[in-house]
């Protein structure tokens, strides 16, 4: 498949009418005015990455300094915990500031979206396994960015650490002294940063990439795993008739919006509603979505690692509800088979068991116990972050798949 542009991938898509673009010859046209920042100013995030992260990481990288670094991690779990006497002076100094909330994070919207998460819990793990993470592999920088680096190479590990990152941000406690979230968001910046400076070293990734010039994991591309994530879930709570107040919702944003800046995004790109959300979605996850062969074999090993999860359903019935979330035209991408029987009793049955479990129906339907042991065994995997053990630690790479 010939290599395109972001810019000419948002041209076409918006020539096929798959996202309403402003300026589809512009490389971005979305205005902060809609953003938390509200300074109505326009500025490409596909050229903003981590000035206060990414020198200091690769000197890091340069030093050998990132082993001693990732043993240092293994103390450090907790938000209130210390930072460790044996990280370099200048990470502890880097912490001491991004290390903590943003000033404008709300307590309460956050205590709120605690217990959104609990209340959502079976549709979040459902939706960020078999929605996010299948979803994760037909955006085409992504899938070929975790492909090459070295997690690609173990992508049940790889797996395992985005649960730790999606297991701790939906934590009762998350953004607590007791609770790990804001530390896990700064060892993920810090990953980040090492893949920043270590991607482009890959001749196997600079083969594929869109751009020759490219440095991976800017602020776009970390507003479009948010939309594959936040944006995407919040559309199909709404879609399947969860009820959910206006305050649940913001809370629900807010969460997000700060899990963004502790990623090291800037302010004036994260949306302030959802509406600029599903806006800025249509603008910058729609249209890049497309197959690649890295995309197709990491979808491949993501669904294979449910085999260690009794479903309670088969294979096809599993690639069935990948489709019936995601599309029919991604199931196509990623060469999904077809099992139409399970599609039918999908359709039919899952939005009799969401009427009923959200008391909207008086009627248990005959296919509950299915979707129930369903719905439950992937959560119980999603709690075991993708493995059999209950905590991956998140560390730094020195190098890109071998």
């Amino acid at each position: 498949m010939q290599n395109l542009s972001r810019r000419r991938v948002l041209t076409l898509g918006a020539a096929l009418g798959l996202a309403s673009v402003a300026d589809p010859g512009a490389a971005w046209a979305w205005s902060s005015k809609d953003s938390i920042a509200a300074t109505d100013t326009v500025t490409d995030p596909w050229s903003v990455w981590d000035d206060a992260t990414d020198p200091m990481v690769a000197s890091f990288l340069e030093n050998g300094q990132i082993p001693a670094i990732n043993t240092a991690f293994e103390s450090w779990v907790n938000n209130g915990d210390a930072l460790p006497s044996a990280f370099p002076a200048e990470l502890v100094t880097y912490l001491q500031t991004y290390n903590r909330l943003p000033a404008w994070a709300d307590q309460t919207k956050l205590a709120r979206g605690a217990q959104f998460n609990k209340r959502m819990s079976m549709y979040l793990f459902l939706l960020y396994g078999l929605g996010s993470g299948i979803m994760s592999t037909v955006i085409p920088r992504e899938a070929r960015n975790v492909y090459h680096s070295a997690g690609g190479a173990d992508m049940k590990s790889r797996a395992a650490k985005t649960f730790t990152y999606g297991y701790d941000l939906s934590a009762a406690d998350a953004f607590q002294s007791t609770g790990h979230f804001i530390v896990t968001s700064n060892k993920t910046r810090l990953t980040h940063a090492a893949v920043r400076h270590l991607l482009p070293q890959s001749a196997a990734w600079r083969a594929v990439t869109d751009d020759q010039d490219f440095i991976p994991i800017s602020n776009g591309d970390i507003l479009v795993t948010f939309h594959s994530l936040g944006t995407y879930v919040h559309s199909k709570l709404q879609s399947w008739g969860i009820r959910m107040s206006a305050a649940e919702e913001e809370a629900y944003l807010h969460m997000w919006q700060v899990a963004l800046h502790l990623l090291g995004v800037r302010d004036d790109f994260i949306p302030a509603s959802w509406s600029a959300a599903n806006q800025q979605s249509a603008y910058v996850l729609t249209p890049l979505m497309a197959p690649t062969p890295e995309g197709i074999d990491l979808a491949d090993i993501l669904l294979s690692l449910t085999s260690e999860v009794d479903l309670g359903v088969t294979q096809g019935f599993q690639r069935e509800f990948v489709r019936y979330v995601l599309s029919d035209k991604i199931g196509d991408w990623l060469k999904l088979p077809r099992d139409l029987i399970s599609r039918s009793v999908i359709e039919l049955g899952w939005p009799a068991y969401v009427a009923f479990r959200e008391g909207l129906s008086p009627i248990i339907p005959t296919t509950f116990s299915i979707f129930d042991q369903f719905v439950r065994a992937l959560a119980m995997l999603f709690l075991n972050n993708g493995t059999s053990t209950s905590y991956t630690p998140i560390t730094i790479p020195t190098g890109n798949r071998p």
